[in-house]
């Protein structure tokens, strides 16, 4: 029954580490879009 929590967990907190992963590209692309709008 531990082995089965902590492989729940583990794979609870690798898809979050991935999920923030993808919100801080879309939040860097999104600030690199304002970016180049301001410029023009």
């Amino acid at each position: 029954m531990r082995i089965v929590t902590a492989l729940l967990a583990m794979m609870f907190f690798l898809s979050a580490c991935e999920t923030i992963k993808g919100a801080g590209r879309d939040i860097t692309n999104a600030g690199e879009a304002i970016d180049e709008g301001l410029e023009d």
